[in-house]
């Protein structure tokens, strides 16, 4: 479950609310039997808060939405991608720091 700051992304609303966002958006592809990912969640519940107003936080389940998940040839998860201006501009898979995390959304700010 994403908390309040954390968009849930499907099929119907990755176009506006990745590809057409203004502020970066770092997108997790997740499943709820990946152990990895439910440590990953909490981390990405407070940047999703720290980074309000200036980058979003959003998860796409690929068990729900398989199509998103092969559209981005997410091969193994988390798969942890940065959209800006509508396009990948970072990624990384596995499970990373906050401090690794705030590093990348820092950059895609930046940048």
């Amino acid at each position: 479950m994403a908390a309040a700051n954390i968009i849930t992304a499907t099929t119907q609303n990755f176009p506006a609310e990745i590809i057409g966002s203004e502020q970066p958006v770092l997108v997790d592809f997740w499943a709820e039997w990946c152990g990895p990912c439910k440590m990953l969640g909490p981390v990405l519940d407070e940047l999703a808060t720290e980074y309000a107003g200036k980058a979003k936080v959003a998860k796409v389940n690929i068990d729900d939405y398989q199509d998103l998940a092969g559209q981005f040839g997410i091969r193994s998860i988390p798969t942890l991608l940065i959209f800006k201006g509508g396009q990948v501009v970072e990624q990384s898979v596995g499970l990373k720091s906050k401090k690794d995390l705030k590093a990348s959304l820092d950059r895609a700010i930046a940048g």
